[in-house]
């Protein structure tokens, strides 16, 4: 584990606001070739530790053709969310990640990381942050709109149970974009950056 790994799993900064406490959770190596940038651990992440371990992390792994081994594996998927903690239960759903965290750690972990990474931007957070020009957009319209932010950067919904209904009324997520995600990530992992 790296000294920067440790700093993170030591952080307690938000501890005062996070209702199960402070686990932060994520995951980087210097040769990850895929990041996916997330909103923030649910609670059985944040029992586990392990990202994107539940669920959506399935659906997930549908979505990019990943197994789970190679989802959580560091050196090829670097797991980065907006927001490392579990940040609570809000009205309809999670809490937003903490605001503290981003600005803290992310320059930090990207600086550790490959440059001409693919980055997944998973959710309404991780693609506000990334793709500020697109603020604008509907959600829908960012994931139809993918190629437009190629090739480093690949929107999408958040994998939740939710999606189903995203996909139900946008036929053309799993006609279109699907395809593109797997092969985009199939080429990465084929031919990794160095």
């Amino acid at each position: 584990m790296s000294d920067l790994h440790r700093e993170i799993a030591a952080c307690t900064l938000c501890a005062p606001f996070l209702p199960l406490g402070p686990r932060p959770v994520a995951q980087f190596s210097l040769t990850s070739q895929i990041l996916i940038v997330g909103q923030a651990p649910g609670t059985k992440v944040h029992e586990s530790g392990l990202p994107w371990d539940d669920a959506s992390g399935q659906r997930l792994c549908e979505w990019t053709r990943l197994t789970f081994e190679q989802l959580h594996d560091p050196a090829l998927v670097a797991l980065v969310p907006m927001g490392f903690c579990y940040p609570g239960k809000g009205k309809s759903g999670d809490l937003p990640p903490r605001r503290e965290c981003a600005p803290l750690w992310r320059e930090r972990v990207l600086a550790r990381l490959p440059e001409n990474r693919l980055t997944l931007l998973v959710g309404t957070y991780a693609q506000n942050y990334y793709l500020p020009q697109a603020k604008t957009l509907t959600m829908a319209e960012r994931v139809r709109r993918f190629r437009e932010f190629g090739p480093d950067y690949f929107p999408l919904p958040h994998p939740s149970w939710r999606s189903t209904i995203f996909m139900r009324a946008n036929p053309w997520f799993e006609a279109e974009v699907l395809p593109a995600l797997k092969n985009a990530v199939a080429l990465r992992i084929a031919h990794p950056i160095r």
